[in-house]
């Protein structure tokens, strides 16, 4: 298989999807109408997972050393610089969290508990927790986390040989983990943004970098 002219041809047609998407989303508006926030979130939840899985592609086979980790120097904090920070892409999937099969096992007490009941006097009134106020009726909503996601999701497009680094590492430290909770960036199932029945050009575009994430993860048996 050529894997440079699979990942050539999708990286081309998501930087037109990607384009229209921006001409949608102005980045210096910060409220946009609650219709144009679905529309755009409609074509950037799939964008995001084939991008993903274009770097899949691109990390196939990449082998990186991971420097040890190293204490950081006092006086220092992430995230606590001078400028804005650069909105990094999610290289994982986003798992779905099933809470009836996380419920930890109930384990009875071999003697019943002692229970007092305090007098009504004696108890501490309990602060209320602070009302939300709802959002204001305009039908407008604060648009500034979609556009960090497209500026990430562009970001990371423009650069797929960076971003293979980052998953080779983030293998790497994987492998050398003692019991991580999972080895694929990708979950399984279906990738985030499917749609069974296509309605836009990303979703045939998902549907091909799907494939070719998984064939680029499958063991070399030759």
């Amino acid at each position: 298989m050529d894997w440079d002219l699979a990942i050539k041809r999708n990286s081309e047609a998501l930087k037109g999807i990607i384009e229209a998407l921006s001409a949608m989303l102005d980045a210096k508006v910060t409220r946009i109408p609650h219709r144009l926030h679905r529309a755009v979130l409609r074509v950037l939840r799939p964008a995001e997972s084939a991008v993903r899985r274009l770097i899949v592609v691109a990390a196939r086979g990449l082998v990186v050393k991971v420097a040890p980790s190293r204490p950081m120097p006092k006086g220092h904090r992430i995230g606590k610089g001078s400028g804005p920070s650069r909105p990094a892409f999610r290289l994982c999937d986003k798992r779905i969290f099933f809470p009836e099969l996380s419920q930890p096992r109930v384990k009875y007490a071999k003697y019943p508990p002692r229970i007092h009941v305090f007098p009504y006097d004696t108890l501490v009134p309990m602060p209320r927790p602070a009302v939300v106020p709802p959002p204001p009726p305009d039908g407008m909503v604060n648009a500034a986390r979609l556009s960090r996601r497209l500026q990430a999701l562009k970001g990371a497009l423009d650069n797929l040989p960076g971003q293979a680094r980052r998953m080779a590492r983030w293998r790497a430290r994987r492998e050398a983990a003692k019991a991580p909770k999972f080895t694929s960036p990708l979950r399984p199932g279906q990738p985030p943004g499917h749609r069974r029945k296509p309605t836009h050009e990303i979703d045939e575009v998902l549907t091909e970098c799907h494939w070719l994430a998984w064939e680029a993860m499958r063991p070399d048996t030759s």
